[in-house]
């Protein structure tokens, strides 16, 4: 039997565990909501500028300029988590959601208004189901995550294949296992967030929730396009 002193210090125990998770979860999903809202002003901007679209669209150093440099700052803000300032890590999400929203503004060309607004609701909507059921869920998505990892190696090589071979029916295809992979990654990565935030020394989780936002960034903005390649209605 559990002495009275004893069952205050696990409640109390409790409590503690149940506010670090918390305050870690506020910063990381704030700044991923900060993320898309930079992405999503910047890319209707670039949408109404013809000056700026038509450097995008006629320019091949530009596109992968853009390309290389938003990888770039992914696998720097990765790599340097240990070691970078709160400040700079902010700074540079910040930029790197605002080139997204550039290079993302095309799909106001592609795309219907209504059916983009539709296709946000959506995997708004399915990404809060997943993330929610990531973080509660007692179950390891351990095994999970792996599978969504060697579908994420696969997409990405159909993707690069689908470059240079336009089949409507492969596109199909990665269009549908891109949800499937981002839908596991969505769970998979609100959990190992879970775990990060009782895993971290107290004051470092100023960069690890940048990084993990932008995680989430990431898993939020896949699942929405490749939705929207699905049932996103194309202007004439």
């Amino acid at each position: 039997m559990s002495s009275p002193v004893g069952s205050t210090r696990s409640y109390n125990a409790s409590i503690a565990e149940a506010e670090r998770i918390s305050g870690f979860l506020s910063k990381t999903y704030g700044w991923m909501f900060i993320g898309l809202g930079v992405t999503a002003a910047v890319a209707f901007f670039v949408a109404g500028s013809p000056a700026i679209q038509n450097v995008l669209f006629t320019s091949a150093i530009a596109r992968w300029g853009l390309f290389f440099v938003t990888l770039g700052m992914v696998w720097y803000l990765s790599a340097r988590v240990d070691t970078i300032e709160p400040g700079t890590a902010a700074i540079l999400f910040t930029v790197y959601s605002a080139l997204m929203g550039t290079m993302l503004s095309g799909i106001f060309l592609l795309y219907t208004g209504g059916s983009i607004a539709t296709t946000f609701v959506t995997t708004a909507a399915m990404f809060g189901a997943l993330a929610l059921y990531g973080t509660v869920t007692k179950r390891s998505l351990a095994g999970v995550g792996q599978f969504a990892f060697m579908g994420l190696i696969g997409v990405v090589i159909a993707s690069v294949v689908g470059i240079f071979w336009h089949n409507s029916m492969l596109q199909f295809v990665i269009s549908v296992c891109g949800v499937v992979v981002f839908t596991g990654l969505t769970a998979w990565d609100a959990q190992k967030l879970k775990h990060m935030a009782l895993a971290l020394p107290d004051g470092r989780t100023g960069s690890y929730a940048i990084v993990g936002a932008l995680a989430l960034y990431l898993d939020f903005i896949n699942l929405f396009l490749f939705l929207l390649r699905l049932f996103g209605g194309r202007r004439q």
